[in-house]
């Protein structure tokens, strides 16, 4: 069910963002307010990639293809869009080098990012949203 939850907010947020972005893809190299929002939200995505795939949650692309949606709805370019998946990256490679197998602290650590995760999504929206 948090599953869910998180996933629409997460569609929702992608969304909202994209339509009120128009100012800072005009200057690429300018962050826009909310981007360091973004860039951890990318990064829980990787983790998310990372540890539902060895705890066989069978989902296959699920998380990469939130965060591929996440960047089509921003449409970041240059900077933006290099910080938002390196992002992703940082966060798939941590929990890659720690974690073969899983564990009772990868779960944990899955409960916490999708509390995390629905967190800064609810938050953007809440601030950014038309």
């Amino acid at each position: 069910m948090l599953k869910r939850y998180f996933a629409a907010l997460l569609i929702v947020t992608a969304c909202c963002l994209g339509q009120g972005a128009g100012p800072a893809r005009a200057q690429d190299a300018a962050a826009a307010p909310f981007d360091a929002d973004l860039q951890r939200l990318a990064e829980i995505l990787g983790a998310l990639h990372y540890l539902r795939g060895i705890c066989g949650a069978n989902e296959g692309p699920k998380w990469r293809n939130e965060m591929q949606a996440l960047i089509n709805a921003e449409t970041p370019s240059g900077d933006r869009r290099a910080r938002m998946i390196a992002g992703f990256n940082r966060g798939y490679n941590g929990f890659q080098q720690t974690y073969r197998t899983c564990t009772p602290a990868a779960n944990i650590a899955i409960r916490r990012y999708i509390d995390e995760g629905a967190r800064i999504s609810r938050d953007l929206t809440a601030r950014y949203a038309n």
